[in-house]
């Protein structure tokens, strides 16, 4: 049996810039971070004394005898696109609820890429495993997605991306110092509201808008590239805060359902309470929220923020999809 681990992301600025549609004829930057909770697939070949000659276990169980039978699309299409022949069982548990604005979708995509490569005794770089699961999720699914999930998910750590004309892109890493990133960590809470959604559909209207809100899009550029200057002089957490504010202000106008009242109600009760910057993960719509709150406030601001259900403190993956 293969194991493997493999991180769900943070989204820290640029988000909304690393779609295709986009970054093929402009320029993007975006920061993401690896986070230390994580989606474990195990695989392991199925004998075929059984009656089916395939099992999925994730939030269903799937039991087909022929691979265009499995309904769940990254599944399928990654068994195709490796030209599976033996039987398998697959098992999926993650940490994280799916469609809460983490990147759950393509951890799952990497995980699954890198155990059934490595099952074949095949190692995969990360840069290799990223781009098999940006193949997969964008043309075999045929999703509405960027490539900062799947580069979280492979790299794992803080990371810089860099895109634009052409459908290339430069993973890096940022720059800082151990007690930076501890600063980092101490500061930013993620609250989960308890309402998943479907982030394929704000990500469509995302895409749909581009020419629309090209000028919105190059401020988040801009803001991303100042936050990266900033992030890499160590500058202070009050002013790192300050431009996720600004992310928030703008991404928030991408589409008209990006937020509504009861969410952006939810930032301004968390800048009531302590909050120094705040924003909604993902394409927007529910899941996730991410503050920036000094220590000493945190235990008061959990007991005030009422609307959010669980508390996930952020601490960094820094070795991307592992196998264990």
């Amino acid at each position: 049996m293969i194991i493997s681990k493999t991180p769900y992301r943070l989204s820290l600025f640029g988000g909304g810039t690393d779609y295709p549609e986009w970054y093929s004829s402009n320029k993007s930057h975006i920061i993401t971070a690896a986070i230390d909770n994580h989606c474990y697939l195990s695989v392991k070949y199925l004998p075929n004394y059984f009656s089916y000659k395939h099992r999925i276990a994730y939030s269903r169980i799937e039991m087909v005898n022929d691979i265009d039978d499995i309904d769940h699309p990254s599944v399928r299409n990654i068994l195709k696109y490796m030209n599976i022949e033996e039987g398998l069982s697959i098992t999926h548990d993650g940490e994280i609820p799916a469609n809460s604005g983490v990147g759950s979708s393509s951890s799952f995509t990497v995980g699954l890429i890198n155990a059934l490569f490595r099952l074949k005794g095949i190692q995969l770089s990360k840069k290799d495993l990223a781009q098999k699961a940006i193949y997969v999720e964008q043309f075999l699914n045929g999703e509405s997605v960027g490539i900062q999930d799947q580069i979280a998910a492979a790299y794992g750590g803080l990371n810089k991306i860099t895109a634009g004309f052409g459908r290339d892109w430069e993973v890096e890493p940022v720059n800082v110092s151990d007690e930076f990133i501890k600063q980092l960590e101490n500061h930013i809470l993620l609250g989960f509201t308890g309402k998943s959604r479907f982030s394929g559909i704000q990500a469509r209207k995302q895409i749909e808008n581009f020419e629309k809100n090209k000028i919105i899009l190059e401020d988040i550029i801009g803001i991303t590239k100042i936050a990266i200057d900033r992030i890499e002089r160590e500058d202070s957490i009050e002013k790192i805060a300050d431009m996720i504010k600004a992310t928030w202000s703008f991404k928030k106008n991408l589409t008209d359902d990006l937020t509504n009242e009861k969410l952006d109600n939810i930032i301004h009760y968390s800048e009531l309470n302590g909050s120094l910057g705040g924003k909604l993960m993902g394409a927007g719509g529910g899941g996730f929220f991410m503050f920036v709150v000094p220590p000493e406030k945190q235990e008061n601001f959990k007991k005030e923020m009422k609307n959010i259900k669980v508390w996930v403190p952020f601490k960094l993956n820094t070795k991307g999809s592992e196998i264990i």
